[in-house]
């Protein structure tokens, strides 16, 4: 095979992989916190995952929420969040660490992250302590 002919090919094979990691739900959504608090008014059954060191996390998070710091989330399910299909609402404190977190959680196979950015503009209750 000519080397001119692997560069299609292999850019062909990263192409469909990614599609279909798409396909079958290796990703996250991203949402506003407006949506978030709409889905904590509506729904049961989520958690709210506040992906922050804990000293940042007893100085302030979300009501209801647990700490799973980012740096914690490897290649295994972390035991605090025991069903890869409920309904995950992952925040940090400016949205990097949240997105980070939400596309390590979809690529060990959880299948239903929302994204809602960071709690320094989170129009809601913030609770303190653990």
């Amino acid at each position: 095979m000519k080397r001119k002919g692997l560069l299609p090919v292999i850019t062909l094979i990263m192409a469909s992989a990614f599609l279909l990691g798409a396909c079958i739900g290796l990703s996250y959504r991203r949402i506003t916190q407006e949506k978030a608090m709409k889905i904590m008014e509506e729904e049961t059954g989520y958690l709210i995952v506040d992906v922050r060191r804990p000293d940042e996390f007893a100085e302030g998070h979300i009501e209801g929420a647990i700490n799973v710091p980012n740096e914690g989330i490897t290649d295994e399910m972390p035991e605090e969040l025991p069903d890869k299909d409920q309904l995950l609402l992952v925040y940090c404190r400016t949205g990097r660490r949240s997105k980070e977190a939400a596309d390590k959680l979809a690529k060990i196979g959880y299948t239903n992250i929302y994204e809602m950015g960071g709690i320094n503009t989170w129009p809601g209750t913030i609770v303190t302590g653990d």
